[in-house]
């Protein structure tokens, strides 16, 4: 019972998402899961739906010819995102035991996209058939407004109330009452107007002469506490929003490969990461992941911030900008939260504003506050954007003030935590499942819990800050920082390594017995440069030996550990982004050979999942010839950190380094991989400047070109 009330809120795995094919589409606080139909139908785990704002708006969307399920062509979304694209066509269609329509006469096109809290809608019909058909083409609809978590399977003692459906100018309005007294809104507009219409189903009587195409149109609109939008044509609305991406396109950096299998895995990954990203009043915000974490997440926006400074800075700027607005002020027990805390997680739904969940505005997590530190650090280096840490800067110090005061509440130099809300999360690292943090003979830890990574990462913000102090004339205070990044150094490899794991212990538990488990915990720690050099070299042996490296990537813990469990949440998977980590740290010491591995595993994993589009996590089994990685079922794809991690892979190997405020762009010790013959760079931004530049590899080295420079940069190789 224990076990099952510390995981109440992980996602209930009934079935296998993965194993449904749906089709995600996203925009701001919007997303929505379709069937590879385009229908919405409550299928496998029951996530299929339109939802806004943390609420599902759409239940179910069937569309029907003739009373019959059309045949599925194809089903794919667009290679920017922008667009779902379904092509349809029709069984044999009887009266009796007269074939009145053969199969394959009617082409049924479905294209949908999402904007603005708005499902547009175009269906056409195409007659290719040898006579003129009249058939009836049926939409059914319904919304049941349930909160995201009662869909990942969280019971709830009471509902709102489903309040009754209307007819309004030709346009169903479905609505409900929730507990928190917010009246939710689903409203639906055709053009032309069906000749059969009631609230919960449209009947058109499509005639079609050969060769003939009729389209209609529909609109599903989540509407809520904000006011209604004026309804916009599908082809203008298609036209603005295309125009608007590609503009947000054309001032990225691009990078391109010889490699065209390669390309599509990081263009998947580039449009993930531009359809993840929310615009906020404090600017662009990647939520977490789809459909379960379509959120602001701390964490998540950090790290996804981090992976991809180099090719989008702007990103990094605006999750500064919103961390700062939602830092912690005050002490509050039932979320976690701390004067100087950075926000774990947030959600707009009706069991969160009630408390019915305890993530409205939760801060349970004990790195969001030493990332934040670091990104800023980082996006200086990339940027030079004084006038951004000047006005972050009261901001920063209190997160520095938090790590001393309340994220070392014991004062032993490390960072630890214990959650105080009781219905808060128990682990508060990134593996947040109750049985994440346990000891050699599998026993679970007994907390205040002081991670090994984010004592890497608490490291790494004092030597930031310590930068950035400097950048601003605090010297005094940048050497004190200085100091203390090397004492906890010093205090880090005598309390954690373990000789005998060839790894740093995963974590130290309440009474500072070292959790003796070989974990990509440890791995992380050398990208943040904590790890003492004298140890990289044996740390690296274990991370890819055979029970942690995969083939695909690497596993969150070793095959050899007591709870280990391939098909876990925490305990033995793969995630792409923590593989990202651990193989960028081990660049950072020089182990380029075992980073090419892990961007090998990865892009040959995007070869075999759908759209190219490496998700979440995968199971941690042993990678078998022939054959893609085994998918865990209740994954979220796209994922924003996912989506980031070959961008920081590609960085590492590279040995990019982008000093901004020098007019410097470094390749140290640039290295290509096998499959990797030649890479282009464009529109690399350092500082105000932008350099497109060209790598070759040789059978023996890597050759640098630089193709075109705009304003004044330097451009430095280091072999």
């Amino acid at each position: 019972m224990e076990a099952v009330e510390e995981d109440k809120y992980h996602v209930v795995a009934t079935s296998s998402l993965s194993g449904t094919g749906t089709r995600v589409l996203k925009h701001g606080d919007s997303f929505a899961v379709f069937s590879r139909f385009g229908d919405v139908q409550q299928v496998g785990l029951g996530e299929q739906g339109l939802y806004h704002e943390g609420t599902r708006h759409l239940s179910r969307l069937r569309l029907r010819l003739a009373g019959h399920q059309l045949v599925l062509l194809s089903s794919t979304v667009s290679r920017n995102n922008l667009l779902l694209a379904v092509d349809l066509t029709n069984p044999d269609i009887y009266e009796g035991s007269t074939l009145l329509i053969p199969s394959g006469a009617l082409h049924v096109f479905r294209s949908k996209f999402l904007h603005d809290a708005i499902c547009y809608e175009r269906i056409q019909i195409s007659n290719f058939g040898e006579s003129a058909v009249s058939v009836a083409l049926r939409l059914d609809y319904d919304s049941d407004f349930v909160d995201l978590f009662e869909v990942r399977g969280t019971k709830r003692e009471a509902r709102g109330t489903l309040l009754p459906p209307v007819i309004e100018h030709g346009a169903p309005h479905l609505s409900y009452r929730g507990l928190d007294d917010v009246v939710r809104t689903t409203r639906i507009d055709f053009s032309p107007l069906p000749e059969g219409l009631s609230e919960r189903h449209a009947e058109f009587r499509v005639h079609l002469e050969v060769k003939q195409t009729k389209e209609l149109y529909l609109w599903v609109s989540c509407l809520g506490t904000a006011p209604q939008r004026a309804l916009t044509p599908y082809e203008s609305a298609f036209s603005g929003f295309s125009a608007v991406l590609e503009r947000s396109e054309d001032s990225e950096c691009s990078v391109s490969t010889a490699n065209q299998q390669l390309n599509v895995w990081l263009n998947r990954s580039v449009a993930d990461l531009r359809m993840m990203i929310t615009s906020t009043a404090e600017g662009p915000m990647p939520y977490a992941g789809v459909p379960w974490y379509s959120t602001p997440f701390g964490r998540d926006a950090l790290w996804t911030a981090i992976q991809s400074l180099w090719v989008n800075p702007e990103l990094g700027a605006g999750v500064l900008r919103f961390l700062a607005s939602t830092q912690a002020t005050k002490l509050d027990a039932e979320s976690d939260a701390e004067p100087g805390k950075i926000i774990h997680e947030m959600r707009d739904g009706e069991m969160a504003a009630l408390g019915e969940v305890p993530f409205r505005r939760y801060y349970g997590s004990v790195d969001s506050t030493p990332l934040y530190l670091m990104l800023a650090d980082l996006y200086y280096e990339a940027t030079a954007d004084r006038a951004l840490i000047e006005q972050l800067w009261p901001s920063l110090l209190l997160g520095l003030e938090w790590m001393s005061r309340y994220g070392d509440a014991d004062g032993d130099g490390f960072l630890e935590y214990g959650r105080r809300s009781k219905h808060g999360l128990l682990q508060q690292g990134w593996k947040d499942s109750h049985d994440s943090v346990f000891h050699h003979d599998g026993t679970l830890a007994d907390g205040p819990i002081a991670l090994c990574e984010v004592q890497g990462y608490a490291y790494a913000a004092l030597v930031g800050m310590a930068r950035l102090s400097r950048v601003l004339g605090h010297d005094e205070l940048a050497g004190r920082l200085e100091r203390n990044a090397r004492g906890l150094q010093e205090r880090f490899d005598g309390a954690f390594w373990c000789d005998d794991l060839g790894a740093y212990a995963l974590a130290l538990d309440g009474k500072k017995l070292p959790c003796r488990v070989r974990s990509s915990n440890a791995g992380q720690c050398l990208y943040t440069g904590i790890v003492h050099p004298a140890r990289a070299a044996r740390l690296a042996q274990t991370l890819m030996a055979e029970d942690m490296f995969s083939g695909w990537g690497i596993r969150t813990i070793s095959a050899r550990e007591q709870r280990y469990n391939p098909m876990s949440y925490h305990n033995g998977s793969v995630w792409p982004h923590d593989s990202a980590i651990v193989a960028a740290g081990l660049a950072r010491y020089g182990h380029t050979g075992e980073t090419a591995r892990v961007l090998a595993g990865l892009f040959d994993a995007s070869q075999f999942v759908d759209l190219h589009r490496v998700p979440e996590l995968f199971c941690g089994f042993e990678r078998r010839a022939n054959e893609g990685p085994t998918l865990y079922p209740v994954a979220c794809s796209p994922q924003s950190w996912a989506a980031g991690a070959p961008f920081m892979l590609l960085k590492a190997l590279l040995g990019l380094r982008i000093d901004a405020a020098a007019r410097r762009v470094a390749l140290e010790h640039p290295v290509l991989p096998p499959f990797l013959d030649d890479i282009v760079i464009k529109k690399l931004r350092v500082g105000p400047a932008r350099v497109d530049l060209r790598l070759h590899r040789y059978p023996d080295d890597v050759g640098v070109n630089v193709l075109r420079k705009e304003g004044d940069v330097e451009v430095v190789v280091v072999k």
